[in-house]
């Protein structure tokens, strides 16, 4: 079953398409169906473009809404010169039979069982039926963040439908223990962090302050969150992105005494309610083929165990699901998570074999994906051509700078 509508926007035009299927690829009997949902945005005179499937970041992302002035998000407008744009809902977010709270009650071995098939080869699978769906022989992968990584499950097993590849932030290790790829991101965080107390010296002791109010339970937030240490040290997911030091910065020129301490810190903190996914799937991500159990937690370095001010990343913390009130409910569910063990999700040989064209966005200060395992990836695809830089960081799509020049080096305008 599949449902189209359209509409306008100025000058664009945003087909929302929404078809069936198995919740459990390549089981046929098991009988169970989801919804997956796709807007794909045409531009005036563009209906003849190639399209261009955008994967989202996450895991547990829904893709970002088509806006028409200004053309939201930031990179559209240079995709649009190219391409129809697909932004595909990952199956259990946004308008793909998202996850809610309410599932909880079917009891937490079903739930599980179900979170087992949202990861990116189950993406990859839905993206090929709805690629099928819009008529297309072929198409193009954006691929940010975690949505890199889907398009490297996309290599292992459908290269073929894939004319060229986007790749910004996305290059995971291939083969890795869990706490091999943490490990390394605890020394990116490190430095990110030095790097900020260098330009700010005097927030090192504002950090202090406030892991010494979280230990003692004294920072409360409007949903009740009592605040522990680790949620203060999260903030470190700020220094991320191009422009996330200046939320940091501004956070830390606050009393902690006053409601709009409180309430910007809850703004600011990483992992909130809004996506319980991405809390209890994220270290599925990094499992190509192993059990995570609570990787990030197992690979701390001992100065990060002994200095409480050098800020964390995307580490998730299994306390959270205790001192969380949005993650409580989901704390057998992750728990249980944490304990699978996770089939392959690359292969190293079909990706090379498979002669993809392409472009890749590497950012050298990367604190999520990090730049050794981005670069021995790239290795395996010789015709996808990478672009080091250290001008922005793990959000550099979103400054609409990155795209076009992709685009171009895909594309051979540019020799380098």
């Amino acid at each position: 079953m599949a449902s189209t509508t359209t509409h306008h926007m100025q000058d664009l035009t945003v087909e929302n398409h929404t078809i069936d299927v198995p919740l459990v690829w390549g089981d046929p009997d098991d009988g169970r169906s989801v919804e997956v949902h796709a807007c794909v945005v045409i531009r005036e005179d563009g209906a003849d473009l190639p399209y261009l499937v955008f994967l989202q970041g996450g895991p547990g992302s829904e893709a970002p809404r088509a806006l028409a002035s200004p053309t939201s998000p930031s990179w559209l407008g240079d995709a649009l010169k190219h391409y129809r744009v697909v932004l595909l809902d990952q199956r259990g977010t946004g308008r793909s039979t998202p996850v809610r709270d309410e599932d909880l009650e079917r009891g937490t071995d079903a739930v599980v069982e179900h979170l087992t098939h949202l990861r990116a080869d189950a993406i990859v699978r839905d993206a090929e039926a709805m690629r099928e769906h819009l008529g297309a022989t072929t198409w193009n992968t954006l691929g940010q963040s975690f949505g890199g990584f889907t398009t490297m499950a996309y290599l292992s097993t459908d290269a073929s439908s894939l004319d060229r590849a986007y790749f910004t932030g996305g290059l995971s290790g291939i083969g890795l223990p869990a706490e091999d790829v943490y490990a390394l991101t605890y020394d990116k965080m490190r430095a990110a962090t030095l790097r900020y107390y260098r330009r700010f010296p005097e927030h090192r002791d504002a950090v202090a302050r406030l892991v010494d109010l979280a230990a003692d339970g004294a920072i409360v937030l409007p949903d009740r969150e009592v605040v522990s240490v680790s949620r203060i040290r999260s903030l470190g997911m700020l220094l991320g992105s191009d422009d996330g030091w200046q939320t940091l910065w501004s956070l830390l020129e606050q009393d902690p005494a006053t409601n709009a301490f409180r309430h910007d810190l809850a703004a600011a903190l990483p992992y909130r309610g809004r996506n319980p996914l991405y809390y209890v799937l994220h270290e599925s991500s990094y499992a190509d083929g192993v059990v995570t159990n609570w990787a990030a937690e197992r690979a701390e370095p001992d100065d990060f165990l002994a200095d409480p001010t050098l800020l964390t990343g995307e580490h998730v913390r299994r306390e959270w699901a205790e001192t969380v009130p949005a993650f409580q409910p989901w704390r057998e569910v992750a728990e249980a998570l944490a304990q699978v063990q996770w089939p392959r999700l690359y292969d190293a040989e079909a990706i090379a074999a498979s002669g993809i064209r392409g472009a890749a966005a590497v950012y050298y200060n990367d604190v999520f994906v990090p730049v050794e395992h981005s670069l021995a990836t790239a290795g395996l695809m010789p015709d996808v051509r990478v672009r080091i830089t250290s001008e922005h960081e793990h959000s550099g799509l979103r400054t609409g700078q990155v795209l076009p020049r992709l685009i171009d080096l895909a594309q051979d305008r540019i020799l380098r």
